[in-house]
Parts: structure tokens; C-alpha cells; sequence
């Protein structure tokens, strides 16, 4: 990504990065400077090319897959260990990153994000 000096809408020198794109705090103008068909090579999988495991897995419905991660669960005290089976998983289009729905046993339902899970 090449770094440009100035925002294009209000012309502020107070610019900063945040992934692919260039955000002005001050008119909270936001552009990317990538030429179109220009992929960065950080740059994730598209969503058209499917959920994809840690290891670059593409993932189904009703794969099982293998927790990565030692996960602490939001509002709970129990957490999802390092070597835990998940079987017959469900993909959704999770908007906060959590694309894989399923059911833990000892836990219950939960949605997992795919980059702490591989495929079994």
C-alpha cells in the first residue's frame, strides 16, 4: 500500500492506516490507495472463496473441526480448551468475524470464529 500525504476529500495531513484503507479523523473520509486488481498479500481470503480454516482449509457445512485456541467465552466463567472436537459445524455470514456455528458438549451453542479452528 503506498502511502498518500493528504486526505482527497478535506486535504488534512492527519491521516492513518487501519487495514487496506486511509481514514481522516478529522472528515472521517475513509479510501483505500489500492489500485483496483491490486491484492495486498496480507489480505484475507474473499468471502466468495469460501470460510477457510487457520491453515488455509476450506471449510464446509457439517465439517468437524478442532479448536486451536484456548477460547474464554464473553459473560461466563468457563472456557473452550486447546484440542476440543467440534463436529457437524454450520457457517453463517458473521458480520463480527464469528463465521461457524455449532454446539460445544459441556458448553452449548456458541459461534466461533474459523482463524482459531482447523479442520479434522
Amino acid at each position: 500500500m503506498t502511502q498518500p500525504t493528504n486526505c482527497p476529500q478535506c486535504n488534512s495531513e492527519n491521516i492513518y492506516p487501519d487495514g487496506n484503507l486511509w481514514i481522516c479523523p478529522e472528515c472521517f473520509h475513509e479510501w483505500s490507495t489500492l489500485v483496483q486488481g491490486e491484492a495486498s498479500s496480507e489480505e484475507a481470503p474473499s468471502q466468495e472463496d469460501g470460510i477457510r480454516d487457520a491453515n488455509g482449509n476450506l471449510l464446509n457445512d457439517g465439517d468437524s473441526v478442532t479448536v486451536i485456541k484456548e477460547l474464554k467465552i464473553k459473560g461466563a466463567s468457563s472456557v473452550v480448551k486447546v484440542g476440543t472436537k467440534v463436529k457437524n459445524i454450520k457457517l453463517v455470514d458473521g458480520g463480527d468475524g464469528h463465521d461457524i456455528a455449532c454446539k460445544i458438549e459441556g458448553i452449548g451453542a456458541i459461534n466461533l470464529k474459523s482463524i482459531f479452528v482447523k479442520k479434522a
